[in-house]
């Protein structure tokens, strides 16, 4: 059960960042010098600054950074995991970052066929909604 809470409290940080486009630090610029608040700290910061930080330095400051995978094997391991969880709001966003990082449709269309037998055929059915909305907004 620890090892479950432990999990969850990981995935929890991923989900967070919800509508990122792409791995940000705490502070971008707009191309004239300006610093504007990353996409975490516009979520989050004004009611949880401490985890619009963590989510900012640890999770895509460090872990989305570290060279033991690439972005394209994180991304796709993110959706499988948000697929999992049916979390279809933070999926949305994270679908169109794996399609940045070099996830083909084809790959998350075949992501969502296997995990439809591991994590429920219902998490599926609503993944494919989703993808489908990622694949004609482009």
């Amino acid at each position: 059960m620890k090892h479950m809470i432990r999990i969850w409290r990981v995935v929890v940080s991923i989900l967070m960042v919800g509508g990122v486009s792409t791995m940000a630090s705490a502070e971008t610029t707009d191309g004239i010098g300006d610093k504007r608040p990353s996409r975490a700290q516009q979520l989050m910061g004004d009611v949880d600054p401490k985890l619009a930080e963590l989510t900012d330095k640890v999770l895509l400051g460090d872990v989305w950074e570290r060279p033991g995978l690439a972005k394209r094997d994180r991304s796709l391991i993110t959706v499988a995991a948000l697929i999992a969880l049916n979390r279809p709001d933070q999926l949305r966003s994270h679908m169109r970052l794996a399609r940045q990082n070099g996830v083909t449709e084809a790959e998350l269309v075949e992501t969502i066929t296997q995990l439809a037998f591991y994590t429920g055929w219902p998490n599926a059915i609503i993944a494919v909604g989703i993808a489908r909305e990622v694949f004609h907004s482009k």
